[in-house]
């Protein structure tokens, strides 16, 4: 008997799945503007990618439209919903374990939103002028409003790095479209080439670690005769091609060196000894600090306008190691190198930072910003200010550009984790 029970309770929980995995599909097939419906492997209930259409210019709906993947994990209809701003492409989102951090925390329904202009959510053919801040928030906006009814429950907006930088662009632009916000690692830069990185790249770590630092840029420069065939021999097998010399190449990527090497958390035990050979100094160099990112046709081309248009970006210090660049100076190096020609010439504009820092200042949303210690994106972290009862900024001491709550000490993700509870409930 007790058995006959829990075969037919069984029974009954798979026609109540069945039909909330109807109703789930039901719905995004007769969605307005949603199309291309495709079911994924995934451990949540259900996983779709589709695209939804959106205009090129929010507010000129008839200059055209493009579409825009994006993917729904669904925990339940009556789950809260993360909504990942993402900043970049979203192509990861289709593996099949794919989970954010912050649905595995709450529990919640995932939709991930690719950012126009990357990947599957590029227009043809690419005019640049509809790639601005307050067109990636209207993108979300009107995907956060065809899911409105579908998930009645509170919302989470996140993203990391560039993604983090969208998660304050769009809350800046649609206060209310969302209960919380999370940014990791998300900068706010005032200018094209900032400024406050290498400040903080001159006081980052410790003494020694950031002299160990200094002496292999300057041990690499030294060997730039003998390791060019080397730059040379890898920009040919990868089909590399630059607006510059190689030997200028080099000089950037030694420049670039320090910031990628705190961004990503490298230990100095991994820098090579002073007597390692060239083949040991080039592929360390390249482990961190890589040709390809200056390189035409990188996938980062629409990062590039973007950041020399608005969100900002930063410079390079190049008094230490004067005496062996090639270069004479790595002033605007972002529109000489980076920004693809078709999107010349580029002027900031600061209108998007005074928006995001008045919003912030003027209010005091529910956001909990994270961030690495070490990380020089921190070096423009979003601004702190006094009596704020719910905007909050959290760093992990020795932490990176990988900083997430799950990285932070056991004390700190208790603080954290139970705040987000708290405006969940």
């Amino acid at each position: 008997m007790i058995r006959k029970f829990f075969m037919l309770l069984a029974a009954v929980l798979l026609v109540i799945h069945s039909f909330a995995a109807t109703e789930l599909r039901d719905r995004l097939d007769t969605m307005p503007d949603v199309g291309g419906v495709d079911s994924l492997g995934s451990s949540f209930a259900e996983k779709y990618v589709f695209f939804v259409t959106q205009p090129i210019d929010h507010s000129q709906p008839d200059k055209g439209s493009f579409r825009q993947r994006v993917v729904v994990c669904h925990a339940g209809f009556d789950r809260p919903t993360v909504i990942v701003t993402e900043g970049y492409g979203a192509a990861y989102a289709l593996r099949e374990g794919y989970r954010d951090e912050l649905s595995g925390l709450f529990d919640t329904n995932i939709i991930v939103v690719e950012h126009r202009y990357f990947l599957e959510s590029t227009p043809q053919p690419i005019d640049w002028t509809y790639l601005t801040a307050e067109n990636s928030a209207c993108d979300l906006h009107h995907v956060r409003q065809l899911f409105k009814d579908v998930y009645p429950g509170k919302w989470i907006s996140t993203g990391i790095s560039k993604g983090g930088q969208t998660t304050m662009i769009y809350r800046a632009f649609f206060p209310d479209d969302v209960d919380i916000s999370v940014p990791y690692v998300a900068p706010l830069c005032r200018g094209q080439e900032d400024g406050r990185h290498e400040v903080f790249l001159r006081k980052v770590g410790t003494r020694s670690e950031r002299s160990a630092i200094k002496n292999f840029q300057i041990e690499a420069l030294k060997r730039k005769d003998a390791l060019l065939p080397l730059v040379d021999s890898l920009a040919k097998a990868k089909n590399h091609t630059f607006r510059i010399p190689l030997a200028e190449v080099f000089d950037f990527c030694v420049l670039e060196y320090s910031f990628a090497f705190w961004q990503w958390g490298t230990s100095v035990d991994k820098i090579p000894a002073e007597d390692a050979d060239d083949k040991e100094v080039f592929d360390h160099l390249m482990r961190i600090s890589g040709i390809d990112y200056f390189s035409e046709g990188t996938p980062n081309a629409s990062f590039f306008v973007q950041a020399a248009k608005e969100l900002g970006y930063y410079g390079y210090d190049t008094e230490l190691f004067r005496k062996y660049l090639t270069i004479d100076s790595s002033k605007g190096y972002l529109q000489k190198i980076m920004v693809p020609q078709s999107a010349l010439p580029v002027e900031f504009d600061a209108t998007l930072y005074h928006r995001i820092y008045n919003f912030l200042k003027d209010s005091d949303p529910k956001m909990i910003f994270i961030y690495g210690g070490v990380d020089p994106w921190s070096a423009v972290h979003a601004p702190k200010f006094k009596k704020k009862v719910n905007e909050k900024l959290y760093f992990q001491r020795r932490g990176s550009h990988r900083t997430r709550i799950g990285t932070m000490s056991k004390r700190m993700q208790k603080k954290i984790t139970s705040q987000i509870n708290t405006w969940l409930n």
